[in-house]
């Protein structure tokens, strides 16, 4: 990690916490009260050299609740524009994620790893990343993996002001983005490299 990363973290989370705000209130409470339950997920993933944490993000499923039509509906709105991620602010002045870096995959696939993928873990994992902005769920894990390390070995202040302003326009184009998410059979199942 560069110096200054944590500051700029810091700053920049801060500067955006209002506007962040005024958009997460009203959607966190219709989603409270069109469930009844808390709108907020909690998982554990692998971060900086793996140590796992608790990653914040809002619910966009409710199986239980199949019978609305328009919850699910809302829930797919919610992540074709990354709103459902907005909660990972949290996680960055908590100092377990970075505004940039790669995103945090699951815990289940750190045994899956090779040594080039294990270097995605030399940094902490972003909320946006260089694999998001060349492709973000469309790509291939080997072409994610390689981003994710390409950016782990040349992070700076630069390329992640970049990264943050590219992530900007894509998230409002919606481009490159499967609003449903990854299917189980494209889920990461390791490789013999």
């Amino acid at each position: 990690m560069y110096r200054g990363k944590r500051s700029f973290d810091i700053l920049v989370t801060f500067c955006a916490l209002p506007f962040v705000s005024l958009l997460l209130t009203p959607v966190v409470l219709f989603l409270f009260l069109l469930s009844g339950e808390s709108p907020l997920f909690l998982q554990y993933r692998p971060g900086y050299k793996e140590n796992l944490f608790n990653i914040y993000k809002l619910k966009t499923m409710y199986p239980q609740l199949s019978d609305s039509a328009f919850l699910n509906v809302f829930g797919k709105w919610l992540r074709k524009y990354s709103v459902d991620e907005l909660p990972q602010l949290i996680n960055v002045l908590h100092g377990d994620m970075s505004l940039v870096g790669p995103r945090p995959l699951l815990t289940e696939y750190l045994l899956l790893y090779n040594k080039f993928q294990q270097t995605r873990h030399d940094t902490k994992p972003g909320i946006t990343g260089w694999a998001q902005i060349h492709g973000r769920n469309i790509l291939n894990w080997d072409q994610r993996f390689s981003l994710d390390v390409w950016y782990a070995k040349n992070q700076s202040l630069y390329l992640d002001i970049k990264i943050i302003l590219i992530t900007i326009g894509r998230v409002f184009r919606t481009k490159d983005v499967r609003p449903e998410g990854i299917p189980d059979e494209e889920k990461f199942k390791g490789n013999q490299n």
